[in-house]
Formats: structure tokens, sequence, C-alpha cells
């Protein structure tokens, strides 16, 4: 299966329309149709509905387009890697994220390291933990910021001296903004927003003791702006971590510490005995003295 032919197919998917991909792609429509029907013999499935005016993806085709964009991705970038050079460091810094606080210390070290290499180009990819590892593990992202507890036995790490914290959002008007936190006992009977990770749920859960049993989590999301429209929506209060949302319109969604409070660190990390690109690397070697200043002031 060709790198050019997955390209096709993904002009042809985003447009749904062969003529349109065609025009896109600078090649015939007949040429593009052959190159269609020969990607389908050669995987033995339908990847297109052919309707009049549209072509929709089949079942099938909707999983050859999910990792058709990842091995896309991964060409793209690897070719940018190999294109680098020492003297000019010029290639992409690709990062991956939580909504966290901690990404306050991340942007200072984008600023520092651009300072130097003005040439860089950065990828900053937002998700959970478990989102993040899996996009390492695939090679599609180099540098991760992870909130602990997280597995990272075969990575390299430094711990940033950020501390989180854990908190909860509730609507503007609800009663609970006048007492200023909140403790397990007032959760008592209400319906909460769980982050989407198994391991922030287990913290979450622990602390909430006793009381577990008498709160309901119809719902999990793995960010939180989209939390917070569930909780300004009146879905229910939804737990997150407080610098993820340094821009709260406290007018409608209100952000408060949990009672006793729930704290949790963050480290940057990557694979261990990984090779990396040049401008990567070099990324790696700014980060650790730049953790290690910032952390002494």
């Amino acid at each position: 299966m060709e790198l050019r032919i997955l390209r096709y197919f993904l002009a042809v998917a985003r447009e749904e329309n062969i003529t349109k991909a065609a025009e896109l792609l600078h090649i015939t429509q007949p040429t593009l149709s052959r190159q269609l029907a020969q990607l389908e013999e050669d995987v033995g499935v339908a990847l297109f509905k052919r309707g009049a005016r549209k072509m929709i993806l089949t079942g099938e085709g909707m999983l050859l387009r999910r990792r058709a964009e990842e091995i896309v991705d991964l060409a793209d970038k690897a070719e940018k890697e190999l294109t680098e050079r020492d003297e000019l460091v010029n290639g992409l810094v690709s990062v991956g994220c939580g909504e966290l606080a901690s990404v306050q210390v991340l942007a200072e070290m984008f600023r520092a390291f651009k300072a130097k290499y003005p040439a860089v180009t950065y990828e900053i990819y937002a998700g959970n933990a478990d989102d993040t590892k899996e996009r390492i593990e695939k090679g599609l992202t180099d540098i991760a910021l992870f909130l602990e507890p997280v597995d990272i036995d075969s990575y390299d790490f430094i711990r940033l001296g950020v501390q989180e914290r854990w908190a909860i959002l509730v609507p503007a008007d609800d009663p609970l903004v006048q007492k200023g936190c909140v403790t397990a006992a007032d959760l008592a009977g209400k319906e909460l927003v769980f982050p989407a990770r198994q391991k922030a749920q287990n913290e979450l859960t622990s602390w909430l003791g006793d009381y577990l049993q008498q709160v309901k989590v119809p719902y999990t999301c793995n960010m939180s702006t989209n939390a917070s429209i569930m909780v300004r929506n009146g879905l229910g209060y939804a737990l997150h971590i407080e610098g993820s949302r340094p821009f709260l319109d406290r007018t409608q969604v209100c952000s408060l510490p949990l009672e006793p409070e729930l704290r949790a660190s963050t480290v940057l990390a990557w694979k261990k005995r990984q090779p990396f690109s040049v401008t990567t690397t070099k990324f790696i070697e700014f980060a650790k003295n730049f953790i290690k200043t910032y952390s002494e002031n």
C-alpha cells in the first residue's frame, strides 16, 4: 500500500467527491478512480458507498482513514526530521500535554528555546495521559507533560516543581460558591462529571471516601473546557485540575478547590533509548537545564 495512494484515499474521504479531490491532487478523475478501485481490490473490501453526488466511507473505510491519517502524519514527521541539519536547527518539536497549570512552564520553555533557535516549529497535542502515551508509542509525539500518577517505567523524565490542585466546576449561582470550597459531604446526592482517565478517577474516588456511594457519575469527559459547558447546562458538577481553566468566565461557571486539598505533580517525559531528531534532542537537553533553573528560582 503506497503512501501516495493513501494520500489519494484521504483526499477523497475529506472531500466526499472524486472530482473535487482530483482537482486538489492535480490528477485526472479517471486516474484517481482507477487508483481507488485498485486500493479496494488490494484490501479486499469496499471503502466507499458511492452515491449520485457523494462518496461516503463504509465502516471499513473509516477504519482505514484513521490508520492512514496516522501513517501519513508519521511519514510527514519523518521527512521533516531527515531534512534537519545540526548547524541550522529548524525542525519540529512535538509535545503532548493535558490541560494543566504546568503548561505555563512549557510555554516559558518554548519562548526561551525559540529565542535560541528561532526557526524551530512546535506541535502541541492536548489530551489526557492515556491519549498522549498512545501517541508516543506510535511515534506521533516525542515528549509529553503528564499528570501523575502515570506509568512511566519505560520513560526518562524530569519532575516539574508545579503542584496541580484538583477542584470542582459549579454553576456561578450555586450556593457552594459562597462557601469557597467543596467537601465530599457537599457532593452527597449530586451528579458529577468525572475525568475520563482511570488513574485520575481512582484518585478522586479515594478522596470521596464513604461519600462515593452517595454520588452519581453519569458522565466522563477528557477535557475540562467541554466539562465546563456541561456544568453550565445543568448536567452536574465537574471535577477538574484547577489550572486547566485559567481564563474561566466566572459569571457562568466557578471553580472551587476541594477540601481537604487533593494535589498532584507533573513530569515532562520521553521514551528511553529512543532515537530523536536533532531538534528534539536539543530541546530535551535544553528542557533539563531549564527546569533545573526554574525549580531553583
